[in-house]
């Protein structure tokens, strides 16, 4: 038991920080010392390491950093930047417009690909127009996390509650739309409450922009992606639809492979390979299974509001092992609750508001962070500000709504 522990305390410490002076290491250099200590302590062969590796959520994620980056080739993002300023006009309204887009996109195109896509273009925001970074760069992340709710596409926790619950996306949709928009309005009004000093004041346009945003290489990719949220929605495999649509617009733009690759932040796919490791390594020294034997998740005695303590569970259990591999964890208990479709939908939800409680709860959150980095990132102790009572209500405000209307006749 003690081997799977270490691993994962070290591979938590490791990553859960900024570099540390006697040991310059980055977040997936943690995690990648985390996933070579499991099989040096053996915690786990190289085997079953290699087998612990969730290969469609790196597929997946692969693939989108993939489309973004004929994005930033064509240099859509920075023809974006002004346009968007020029909208907004006020650090007020910037602020909504990042929590309410990125949320809004990302129910389509996974909370993972949209912050790919939009942090590049909210640091050269920050740094042009001199805003503090925080309330910006947590619009993005927790946006992007909180609207992804929405649909089962939206996020790659989602996918795999899909799969493995059975569930109906049409259903879905009718039930978590609602929940995603209680969430974003709840987020927006969080943030702007907490940063209300830094938010104060309007945005320099020095002139209006001209020219077109959008070119035909733009408007090729935007029709790919378009095409692939399509096809996710009519039940493709998310990871291999992706994966698909990276490699049509690959053919299809004709540009020199290494400006594509160059582009593709693979530190992010090392990281997560790294952590479901760590992970697998901590589910096989039995903890998990005694923590559920200690506390499980239906406490028949509490009615309904089992399913409020569940979703706490699932809130919390999201943050210490990441949503992804909590839900492969979790998913035998799940058998023994009474509704079964419910139970899934609070699993999907919770584990997606648990993305906004901190810093690494999300592949989102870590995008940001590691995307920020010229102009300061996000730390992990300064991110809770912002992100406890974010993914607090929005948890409690996505529980109520759920079982709520399991009760009204």
């Amino acid at each position: 038991m003690w081997k799977g522990l270490l691993v994962f305390a070290v591979t938590y410490v490791l990553v859960a920080g900024r570099r540390l002076r006697w040991l310059p290491i980055d977040r997936p250099s943690g995690a990648l010392v985390g996933a070579v200590l499991a099989v040096a302590l053996g915690a786990l062969s190289a085997a079953d390491a290699g087998a612990a590796v969730d290969k469609s959520t790196l597929t997946l994620l692969f693939a989108v950093m993939g489309m973004g980056a004929f994005l930033s080739i064509d240099g859509f993002l920075e023809r974006a930047v002004p346009r968007l300023v020029l909208v907004a006009r006020t650090r007020h309204r910037l602020l909504g417009a990042i929590v309410w887009g990125s949320g809004l996109v990302s129910a389509f195109v996974t909370n993972d690909a949209v912050c790919v896509l939009a942090a590049p273009l909210v640091v050269e925001l920050i740094a042009r127009w001199k805003l503090p970074r925080l309330p910006f760069l947590l619009a993005l992340a927790t946006g992007a996390n909180t609207g992804s709710v929405a649909t089962l596409v939206g996020n790659p926790q989602n996918m795999l509650c899909a799969s493995l619950g059975e569930l109906d996306f049409a259903t879905f949709l009718v039930h978590m739309g609602p929940v995603a928009v209680l969430g974003l309005a709840a987020n927006h009004a969080i943030l702007a409450w907490i940063y209300r000093a830094d938010l104060d004041g309007d945005l320099v346009v020095e002139r209006e922009v001209e020219g077109s945003l959008f070119t035909w290489r733009t408007n090729l990719t935007l029709a790919v992606i378009a095409g692939t949220v399509v096809v996710y929605s009519a039940g493709g495999s998310l990871a291999f639809t992706a994966l698909g649509g990276f490699v049509l617009l690959l053919l299809l733009h004709r540009v020199p492979a290494e400006e594509v690759w160059q582009r593709i932040d693979w530190s992010i796919l090392l990281f997560f390979g790294g952590l479901f490791i760590a992970v697998e390594a901590l589910a096989r020294s039995g903890v998990v299974a005694s923590v559920f034997e200690a506390v499980p998740l239906v406490e028949p005695s509490l009615g309904h509001l089992s399913y409020a303590r569940a979703a706490a569970f699932f809130m919390i259990g999201s943050n210490v092992v990441t949503n992804v591999p909590f839900i492969l964890l979790v998913r035998p208990e799940m058998a023994r609750m009474p509704d079964a479709v419910l139970a899934w939908e609070l699993l999907a939800m919770a584990s997606t508001f648990a993305g906004n409680l901190t810093l690494l709860g999300s592949v989102a959150n870590v995008i940001v962070s590691e995307k920020s980095q010229k102009v300061g990132g996000l730390g992990f102790v300064e991110y809770l500000r912002a992100g406890i009572p974010v993914a607090v209500v929005t948890t409690a405000l996505g529980t109520a709504w759920l079982v709520g209307a399991r009760l009204l006749p």
